[in-house]
């Protein structure tokens, strides 16, 4: 990059710089992003460099390939149904220790290296999600849905720190749940009324029928989104439900990106074309 081109990209940031500055920012960690060094590496920089120039982020993390890697070495069936990991008590105490004893703890470790302290949280921390039984309870398992979230918890913790959330809870009477990271994070947005909420995946964004790279949609309504959700199967399904929890409580916009690409994450905030799909109310 030529330093012409380089005072360029850092005039066009500014704007929105200024814009996002005290802002919350809820970004749902997932996908390649979190299983390549290299764009791991680059996630931890961009997050650093957002609460450096004044941004709010809160990072909710899942870890679905890490859970099945571990679940079959210990010889236990992986199952699905509707996106959703079956689970019974023992795949919950497995996706616990995967996401709050390796990943969560990879995350801080990176983000601290690069020169911002990080604090992990699992939804039991504070009481930070109370969930109850999916509504395909009888199908998934312990499978939740958040009821609440304890925005306290992550406000006390974001003051100094970056909030890194695993996506975990408990019911009231202290039983374990998985809970889907996108939902989590969707939750998360909604409650803090943040400005926005960012999911990171493995597609260049939410793709119009026939699904290839060439039919992304840059910009949609929630209206234009709710009008599809039924026909939308796999992943994306969750994702998008958790964009219109997020805008149905106040986030101004949630964005699908590619998190395959490095820096995605200051492609889509920094520039004016952005790089992913953009939902707004």
């Amino acid at each position: 990059m030529t330093g012409g081109s380089s005072v360029e990209t850092l005039l066009e940031a500014l704007p929105y710089i200024r814009q996002f500055h005290g802002q919350t920012i809820v970004i749902k960690y997932g996908g390649s992003a979190m299983r390549d060094e290299q764009l791991m590496e680059a996630f931890a920089t961009d997050v650093v460099l957002l609460k450096y120039v004044g941004l709010n982020p809160v990072i909710v993390h899942g870890g679905g390939p890490e859970i099945t890697e571990y679940m079959e070495r210990l010889g236990m069936e992986v199952k699905f149904v509707e996106g959703l990991r079956v689970s019974d008590e023992q795949t919950v105490e497995v996706a616990k220790m995967v996401l709050l004893g390796k990943i969560n703890s990879d995350i801080l470790t990176r983000i601290s290296r690069h020169g911002q302290p990080a604090v992990g949280l699992g939804g039991e921390d504070g009481r930070l999600f109370e969930v109850r039984p999916a509504a395909q309870a009888d199908k998934v398992g312990f499978v939740g849905e958040i009821e609440r979230v304890n925005v306290g918890v992550i406000d006390h913790i974001a003051a100094d720190y970056v909030p890194v959330i695993a996506s975990v809870g408990t019911d009231r009477e202290g039983r374990s749940y998985n809970v889907n990271a996108d939902e989590a994070a969707g939750k998360v947005a909604a409650a803090m009324g943040a400005h926005k909420a960012i999911f990171l995946t493995d597609v260049v964004g939410w793709l119009a029928a026939p699904p290839d790279e060439a039919s992304r949609i840059s910009q949609a309504t929630v209206g234009e989104l709710t009008g599809a959700l039924e026909s939308i199967e796999g992943g994306m399904r969750p994702k998008l439900s958790a964009c219109v929890e997020a805008i149905g409580g106040g986030v101004e916009a949630a964005h699908i990106i590619d998190g395959r690409q490095p820096h995605s994450l200051l492609l889509e905030l920094f520039t004016d074309a952005g790089i992913g799909t953009k939902i707004t109310a």
